[in-house]
């Protein structure tokens, strides 16, 4: 199920006529363009986030945690607490 969401958002006069002109000349929204340029923007700034990891110790030896990693003791423990 896809959602919108209506918001307001400021361009300046030039900005907002070159991309209606730009999204008139693919047929599509300015709705669709700005959406578009927005998943281009966030994906490349996502890809080149730093990468982290969280090393913890305990019991005489070192263990690397990952992010997937406390996304599945999360769920884990979601489903622990629900019975599930």
């Amino acid at each position: 199920m896809l959602t919108y969401v209506r918001t307001t958002v400021i361009l300046d006069d030039r900005l907002f006529r070159d991309a209606k002109r730009r999204a008139a000349s693919r047929g599509i929204t300015l709705s669709e363009l700005i959406s578009e340029a927005l998943r281009t923007a966030l994906a490349r700034t996502s890809s080149t986030a730093r990468e982290y990891s969280i090393t913890t110790y305990g019991s005489g030896r070192s263990v690397r945690h990952e992010p997937a990693d406390f996304a599945a003791a999360d769920e884990r423990e979601d489903r622990q607490r629900l019975g599930k």
